[in-house]
């Protein structure tokens, strides 16, 4: 039953393409009939063909991976009188070995494998199997936390056969894929599916995400395995499902999991460039705002003190449309982007400022290893606003500035949003700081009524700390 549920997009597909066949013989001449079934036959044998060869090359660069991990035992009778007696033996520390499974993919011939950060993580003790059936002892010598990879050492006595990798920036949705891994320790499983799509992310899984969507069969032993295109080539390292058998699996694209792992490799760590801005997705209503209806980017929300942006000269409020001429279509790409330049690197922005495009130059710098607030995307009560807004506002005090986590010394605190309101409906939420109103500064819940006094205003909201995000308020 299981096998069956598991195939059930697979079987799905063929009958797809069973059914093309009917239809292309419903059609053809009656004379050519007698060959139809043959020419069918002999395009099924080649797809066939091509998936075999797929799963017989890239599997000798795919290991399945054992890991081994030590959770200390706690006596759950400690503390009650002659617990002793019950649990475990006092002042004695006891140890149950937990085990899991996982996939990896050869990058160099002397023994460099990628895998998931979660996959090893923690591990005590990491064993890579070939599919030739050889064992070899591996050594985790880089995780990188913000986009969950890993990189596991072995000592192979003969030199390695690395996988190939493709450009993933070049993928488009509709592609063929296989992916090939251990789902629940079933070593060298092979599931086909297509790409469903591509820059997903915004799921909080993950520091940095920029993922492949795929509906080939991805299950739990799958992460850390590649999936790859048609020219045998890895597209993305399988790292997430949404449910097991639902058909919506996540791999990390290729292209990053090349920069990542080059500089676990040589560093032992990820020395990653940013510029020091928090940014949005551009939506049609801010775009409008904004005087880039039409035109897509990246919309600046905040940037980060005495960095290379706020050297430069940006502001919240800016948007990106172009870095190195390279247009940015949406808020990912900008991350994208950057993503692939170096620490050091000289970048040319064009921003759109108050409806006018302009020219600004910056060098990255190194991005700080925590935190959020850097390059990434963000995540008695004073009168009432109007009615029909539906939320409560009250001025920014040093206490509460505090309580809240907030740096700011001035603003309108959101202490209650209405459900159903046209304020939650805007993403407005309790514990917000509005910081701007229609690109002025706000001191407190007047300067926010004023703004609203024509019925929609363009606020700039501080939340979870220091980060921001700006948001347009308008009435039904």
């Amino acid at each position: 039953m299981t096998e069956w549920m598991l195939n059930q997009g697979s079987r799905c597909r063929l009958h797809v393409i069973l059914l093309w066949l009917s239809l292309a013989l419903a059609v053809t001449p009656r004379s050519a009939h007698a060959q139809a079934p043959a020419e069918a036959r002999a395009a099924l044998e080649q797809l066939e063909t091509a998936f075999t060869g797929i799963a017989d090359s890239v599997s000798k660069s795919v290991v399945a991976i054992r890991i081994e991990s030590r959770r200390k035992l706690v006596n759950p009778f400690g503390g009650f009188p002659f617990g002793e007696l019950f649990g475990l033996p006092e002042g004695r520390e006891q140890y149950q070995i937990q085990r899991g499974t996982g996939s990896g993919v050869v990058i160099r011939a002397d023994g460099y494998i990628l895998t998931n950060k979660h996959v090893v993580e923690g591990a005590s003790r990491v064993d890579v199997v070939f599919k030739d059936g050889t064992q070899l002892h591996g050594k985790t010598v880089g995780i990188d936390e913000a986009t969950d990879l890993a990189v596991v050492k072995v000592e192979p006595v003969t030199p390695l056969l690395p996988a190939n990798f493709a450009d993933s920036n070049k993928t488009k949705p509709g592609q063929w894929v296989v992916a090939i891994g251990s789902p629940f320790g079933l070593d060298y499983t092979v599931t086909v599916g297509v790409v469903s799509a591509v820059g997903r992310g915004g799921m909080g899984a993950n520091e940095i995400e920029d993922y492949l969507q795929t509906d080939a069969s991805i299950n739990p032993g799958n992460s850390g395995g590649p999936l790859v295109n048609l020219r045998s080539e890895v597209l993305g390292i399988n790292t997430m499902i949404v449910g097991q058998g639902t058909g919506i699996g996540f791999a990390i694209p290729s292209n990053l999991a090349r920069i990542v792992s080059d500089q676990l490799i040589t560093h032992g760590r990820v020395h990653r460039a940013y510029i020091g801005v928090g940014f949005q997705e551009l939506t049609p209503e801010l775009a409008s705002h904004f005087g880039v209806q039409g035109k897509g980017g990246a919309l600046i929300s905040s940037v980060v003190p005495e960095s290379p942006a706020e050297r430069a000269g940006l502001r919240a409020g800016d948007v990106i449309t172009r870095v190195d001429g390279e247009a940015i279509r949406e808020s990912r790409d900008l991350q994208r982007t950057l993503l692939q330049r170096k620490v050091g690197a000289k970048v040319e922005l064009t921003v759109v400022r108050e409806k006018k495009e302009r020219a600004v130059s910056m060098v990255t710098q190194e991005r700080p290893s925590s935190g959020r607030a850097t390059d990434e995307k963000p995540n008695a009560k004073s009168p009432k606003a109007p009615d029909t807004f539906g939320l409560d506002l009250e001025p920014l005090t040093k206490q509460l500035a505090q309580r809240l986590g907030y740096s700011a010394t001035q603003g309108a605190v959101v202490t209650s949003v209405q459900r159903g309101s046209t304020a939650e409906r805007a993403g407005l939420r309790a514990r917000d700081l509005i910081v701007e109103a229609d690109r002025k500064p706000v001191r407190g819940p007047e300067e926010v009524r004023a703004a609203l006094t024509d019925g929609t205003a363009l606020l700039r909201v501080i939340r979870d700390k220091d980060n921001s995000t700006f948001l347009v308020l308008s009435r039904d």
